[in-house]
């Protein structure tokens, strides 16, 4: 057995093995893992920390797209509720204004109407105290008839104003 070197083999690792749980090896190699166990989760809880935060921001960003979409919608909206009362108020005040110009039209042609109807009775009576002249003169003649005349042309002024 002591010229088998399968045997000395297993001797020095067992004195190595021996040797490393003595002077502590074990509890290094144990620690080590330990620290690296303790980093691992740390940066662990460092990612889902990360994650948590990215998320909210997503969240908040995605609230004020939403509030922006929201007041565009609104000013949109708006602009259409403008833009159809101020169609409405300019065909009322088209129509309104169609209104007064007929009317200022149709006053006018009435006072046009009155006026020609003035000129008429007044051509017309001036025509019959042409006649009526003509007539008297030669029908009565001298002072007689200019009295008369003179009479008449008074009673027709005064009735025609």
């Amino acid at each position: 057995m002591l010229s088998n070197p399968t045997f000395w083999v297993l001797i020095a690792t067992a004195i190595f093995v021996g040797l490393a749980i003595y002077m502590g090896a074990a509890k290094a190699v144990t620690a080590a893992l330990d620290k690296r166990g303790e980093m691992i989760a740390a940066e662990l809880a460092e990612a889902r920390r990360l994650r948590e935060e990215a998320a909210a921001i997503l969240a908040a960003y995605e609230a004020k797209r939403k509030a922006a979409e929201a007041e565009a919608e609104a000013i949109v909206t708006a602009a259409r509720e403008d833009a159809e009362r101020l169609a409405k108020d300019s065909e009322a005040k088209l129509a309104d204004f169609v209104t007064r110009r007929t009317k200022s039209a149709e006053d006018k042609i009435a006072q046009a109407e009155v006026q020609a109807e003035a000129e008429v009775r007044a051509a017309a009576a001036e025509a019959a105290t042409r006649a009526a002249e003509t007539i008297l003169r030669n029908q009565v003649g001298g002072k007689t008839g200019e009295t008369l005349f003179a009479a008449g042309l008074k009673e027709i002024k005064t009735k025609l104003n």
